[in-house]
């Protein structure tokens, strides 16, 4: 065998069984060989690897580093990345065993390290939101302050209008940003009041009128009058609705209709709202409930969203134990489903 020198002790002959056990990729060494891996660490390294010098199935050379100067970095972990075929983040350990051989396992860290990015993109979008409003306000006041005497009634009104729609503009981002954190916080409670939908689609529809007769759009309503009672949050659903509408509204064609409708469905109540709007090409579609996305950001800003809707709904509708799913078709609309569960009596 090609490890034949290796140590075989009663630990080494149990390693195979051992490391089975084990949900992370995992090796046995001894004398820059391995003695045994587990299935995860094959699919990993390749399927060949038992016997195998250490530095051609690692093949990575900050790990084979770390291995050859054992210490802290050993212990406490070495990140890795592009290991074997993956392009996914890993965390390598090795531990020395009582037999003289070295266990060596890796960490799948990818879900953290993506985490960690949607963190620092978050940060780096908010700022941006709220940057760009902070820069039109400085800039507008300082002109009414420096050349207060040479301005002109109508454009100091002009003037006066953009620093309160920017002002509200920074508001609105801010809001949504504590609504983020506040849905985040309660997101492993679920609610268990049991709500009326048909009244709160009613509050919803006759909140957006406005917003509809200024763009010339029907608001349609289409509620099952035997809807069964959800088991929901009042104040939540109706931020749902909210959102839903004015985003339908907002990148709708105008004078086109909206449509909201809510009918029974097993065990869960079928939520819609439809636009007839330009649609979303299906690569953006997947994407839309992330925080601060845009599909087209200039249009997005001209038509005052603020890019946190329909992540603040997904949220939502997490929260509830509930499914969201966006259909939409480029020339054709967009149409939001959201399925909630039926309170229990």
């Amino acid at each position: 065998m090609p490890y034949s020198h290796a140590p075989m002790t009663d630990l080494t002959i149990a390693a195979p069984r051992l490391l089975e056990g084990l949900t992370e990729a995992a090796l046995i060494t001894a004398d820059g060989r391995v003695l045994a891996a587990n299935a995860a660490a094959r699919a990993l390294l390749g399927r060949n690897i038992d016997g195998a010098p250490l530095d051609q199935v690692i093949a990575h050379p900050a790990a084979l580093e770390a291995l050859e100067r054992p210490g802290s970095d050993s212990a406490d972990g070495v990140e890795l990345t592009g290991l074997g075929a993956s392009r996914r983040h890993w965390l390598m350990r090795s531990a020395p065993l009582a037999d003289g051989t070295t266990l060596i396992r890796f960490v799948d860290r990818s879900e953290a390290r993506a985490a960690e990015q949607m963190r620092v993109d978050f940060v780096a979008n908010a700022s941006h939101e709220l940057r760009t409003p902070l820069a039109t306000l400085i800039g507008y006041t300082e002109t009414l302050r420096e050349q207060a005497d040479e301005i002109d009634p109508a454009t100091r009104e002009r003037f006066l209008s953009v620093v309160h729609e920017e002002a509200r503009r920074m508001q609105q981002v801010v809001e949504d940003l504590i609504s983020l954190s506040r849905i985040e916080a309660e997101k492993f409670t679920a609610p268990t009041d049991a709500i009326d939908l048909r009244p709160l689609i009613e509050q919803a529809v006759g909140g957006a009128q406005r917003m509809a007769d200024e763009r010339n759009s029907r608001l349609l309503s289409h509620v099952d009058p035997d809807l069964p009672l959800i088991a929901a949050d009042r104040g939540q659903i109706l931020q749902v609705l909210d959102n839903l509408l004015t985003n339908a509204l907002r990148y709708g064609e105008p004078g086109t209709p909206v449509t909201v409708a809510a009918h029974a469905e097993g065990s869960m109540v079928h939520l819609l709202v439809a636009d007839e709007g330009e649609g979303i090409a299906p690569e953006h579609v997947a994407r839309v409930t992330e925080r601060f996305y845009r599909v087209d950001t200039s249009r997005s800003r001209s038509l005052g969203g603020t890019g946190l809707g329909l992540s603040i709904v997904k949220h939502i509708v997490e929260r509830h134990r509930g499914r969201l799913s966006i259909i939409s078709e480029v020339g054709q609309g967009t149409t939001v489903h959201v399925l909630l569960p039926v309170a229990v009596s």
